[in-house]
């Protein structure tokens, strides 16, 4: 007789998830919270007269778009998907999940800052030795193709073809 784990999904915790034990200590989440921590917010625009809905700290808002980036998620409705599915994200934005027209507001508004703190968090990983930075070059050529459907040769196209006379 076989014996199963019991998946009770109807079961509700006791006492609410802690985000650390689900992500690894060795995750990249751990080192960007730690390194946006360092970076100064006196550039970022916020809304000071408290008029409004309460907005997301821009700390947790610039991890969240320097860790999604180096991830290779860069679209803000994308960012919005993760923050709810990927547990990486989740723990970033501290288990928040701004919608994708704040995501892309809070990234229009202050891109200058953004792209400043990027390069300082990208600056401390090298000094760390956990990245290595270097050039990266991507040609731009274009050339024309002759590559119709009409051109190509396939093997039943070849089998129909006369062979040339090679004596």
């Amino acid at each position: 007789m076989s014996r199963f784990v019991d998946c009770g999904r109807s079961q509700a915790l006791l006492l609410p998830p802690d985000l650390r034990d689900w992500v690894p200590e060795d995750d990249l989440a751990h080192f960007v919270i730690e390194a946006v921590e360092r970076v100064d917010l006196g550039a970022f625009k916020v809304n000071r007269r408290g008029s409004g809905s309460a907005q997301y700290h821009p700390r947790m808002m610039l991890a969240l778009l320097i860790y999604c980036y180096a991830n290779g998620i860069f679209s803000s409705r994308r960012i919005e998907r993760a923050s709810r599915r990927d547990l990486g994200v989740r723990f970033v934005a501290a288990n928040n999940h701004p919608d994708h027209d704040t995501i892309a507001s809070f990234r229009r508004e202050n891109l200058g800052a953004v792209t400043e703190s990027f390069l300082q968090v990208l600056l401390l990983a090298k000094e760390l030795k956990l990245v290595k930075v270097g050039v990266v070059s991507v040609d731009g050529s274009k050339f024309d193709a002759n590559a119709s459907k009409h051109r190509s040769v396939n093997v039943a196209r070849t089998a129909d073809r006369p062979q040339p006379n090679r004596s």
